[in-house]
């Protein structure tokens, strides 16, 4: 029977999307704005952003969640004007896809929120997220920073998803066995299988994916869910060893 006494979460992908990829839920926005460019060229544009964020610091530690996504659409935008240049990438649009990236996440957030709270009320929280450098700014946007014992943030510590240093460190924050966590994420490769080479249970939270990702022998996930909403549950059937 495994005992759980602590949670790691991931964030971007878990808490703010419920398991939609975030590049999958951008994409959707596109569509809305009815912006006419190919899914192939869309995805090109969105890791060539993710990759320059990942390299550069053009989040400002002070950045809120919707000057994030102001900086990260506008890297796609410039990219998509080189290699998608029959689309209309007006300023307007620009500003709509955001828009619309922000709504949907504060809609998801009102159902979210109301999980991470019920946990935190059972057991001690570490986030381990990789991220931008400016993640207690967008937790206090949210009305989440309650709720963590302590951020483990990628762009802050030196490392990054999938190396399992990162989650040794949100491990070190609980202060507890690593047998004794369950860490919840969206990815299979960047969150699931690196906490379970450290001894962690797994919640592997599948919706929308950005593309398959094999689960390896000998490290599949001690549970799989389509919503947050499903975790209480979950944790508890960890526990009890089911």
């Amino acid at each position: 029977m495994s005992s759980i006494k602590g949670i790691i979460f991931d964030y971007g992908g878990t808490i703010d999307t419920d398991g939609i990829h975030w590049g999958e839920l951008i994409w959707n926005e596109y569509r809305r704005a009815c912006i006419d460019i190919t899914h192939e060229e869309y995805r090109e544009a969105y890791v060539h952003a993710e990759r320059y964020l990942a390299k550069n610091r053009a989040i400002e530690p002070t950045d809120t969640f919707r000057r994030l996504l102001e900086k990260k659409i506008a890297i796609q935008f410039d990219r998509l004007r080189e290699t998608a240049t029959g689309a209309e990438l007006t300023p307007a649009n620009e500003k709509m896809i955001a828009e619309g990236c922000y709504g949907r996440v504060k809609e998801t957030l009102k159902r979210t929120c109301a999980i991470v709270e019920e946990l935190s009320r059972r057991f001690p929280i570490v986030l381990v997220t990789n991220f931008y450098g400016n993640m207690p700014v967008v937790l206090e946007e949210f009305g989440l920073s309650e709720y963590f014992r302590t951020i483990v943030e990628s762009s802050v510590v030196g490392l990054r998803k999938p190396d399992p240093a990162l989650f040794s460190l949100g491990v070190e924050a609980l202060g507890m066995r690593a047998e004794d966590i369950a860490v919840v994420g969206d990815s299979y490769r960047k969150d699931i299988y690196p906490s379970s080479t450290l001894g962690c249970s797994t919640v592997w939270l599948k919706n929308i994916c950005w593309k398959e990702e094999p689960v390896i022998n000998g490290h599949e996930p001690s549970a799989t869910i389509k919503s947050l909403e499903e975790l209480p549950r979950a944790i508890d059937a960890i526990a009890k060893g089911l």
